[in-house]
């Protein structure tokens, strides 16, 4: 199950979760419900399904507040994945009881500012971690020049490298694909699609909530 926080330190030009950061856009008070430490365990418990990846926004905003609950889930026999964009260190009392680090550093093509996107001290320690993977969302075969000249930077492992075609149709999708499919095999990459779009398009999102731990 997904666990989605709200806010973000960073606005990606392409992000189709936008109602967790901008409130230029959407109504905090409409999107986000605060939750205390329990609420959000005792829900998280119910459904059963002990697999739990945290994202957002941003979950490093509020990974002070998300070190108990996953200490907590850890000791129910939770596997605990944290999707983050790489721009934040992760402090020990949470990184203890991480099964998995899905890192997304952003690239030029998410028009965010070259130094809030890649942050070295940050990119060198994930890339030290041997349950971080690293996941590049992927527009244009020049982005590809980029992903490399970070992966020899930082001395991440080619088989830690996810590449993701941006995209939110079908069509999209299949167009990129295999171009970056081609270069995952030339550059021993993996490689990743977006099958929630594959199933459901951009379909209008359910009404959910949204936690602020």
């Amino acid at each position: 199950m997904f666990l989605r926080l709200a806010q973000c330190n960073l606005a990606c030009s392409w992000c189709d979760t936008k109602y967790t950061w901008d409130w230029d856009n959407y109504r905090y008070e409409d999107e986000v419900t605060t939750l205390a430490m329990e609420e959000v365990r005792d829900a998280v418990l119910a459904y059963g399904c002990p697999h739990l990846v945290i994202t957002g926004g941003e979950p490093l905003l509020q990974q002070r507040e998300l070190a108990p609950l996953a200490a907590a889930l850890k000791q129910s026999g939770f596997f605990c994945e944290v999707e983050t964009n790489g721009s934040i260190l992760p402090v020990p009392e949470l990184a203890a009881h991480i099964d998995q680090w899905n890192v997304s550093p952003k690239l030029a093509n998410s028009g965010n500012p070259l130094a809030r996107r890649t942050i070295p001290a940050v990119l060198e320690g994930f890339a030290r971690l041997p349950n971080a993977f690293f996941k590049f969302v992927v527009v244009d075969p020049e982005d590809l020049a980029e992903v490399c000249e970070l992966r020899d930077r930082f001395n991440i492992p080619p088989e830690r490298i996810i590449l993701m075609p941006e995209g939110r149709s079908y069509e999209t999708l299949r167009n990129r694909s295999q171009w970056i499919s081609d270069a995952c095999v030339k550059e021993g990459f993996r490689f990743s699609t977006r099958l929630h779009i594959l199933l459901w398009a951009d379909e209008a999102r359910p009404v959910t909530e949204r936690a602020s731990i």
